[in-house]
């Protein structure tokens, strides 16, 4: 499945985007949005962008996603490349953007 801008209400970053999902009152949502922020700082091209999952639910079910945080890797063209629940650790997170850079 291939995400685009207009999707996802945010250019997608040159080489690399990458999408959390995150809900209002996750805990877990805060801590995951520092790490990924930390890492798009770090790799250039790369983006961060964050969905309120509660706002956007048919891109939620289209998705398949299914707890909060998740995070989807996409390649520059906006192709799910990695995808994964729970809050990463920032090794994690940068091995992930290797499949898709």
């Amino acid at each position: 499945m291939r995400l685009d801008a207009a999707e996802l209400g945010a250019e997608l970053g040159e080489r690399a985007t990458l999408l959390q999902f995150s809900s209002a009152f996750c805990q877990p949502c805060r801590a995951t949005r520092r790490t990924l922020a930390e890492v798009a700082a770090m790799v250039e091209g790369v983006a961060h962008v964050e969905i309120d999952a509660e706002a956007r639910l048919g891109l939620v079910r289209a998705l398949g996603i299914s707890a909060t945080p998740t995070v989807l890797v996409l390649d520059a063209s906006g192709r799910v490349v990695r995808r994964a629940a729970g809050q990463p650790r920032k090794a994690d997170v940068i091995v992930a953007l290797g499949a898709a850079i």
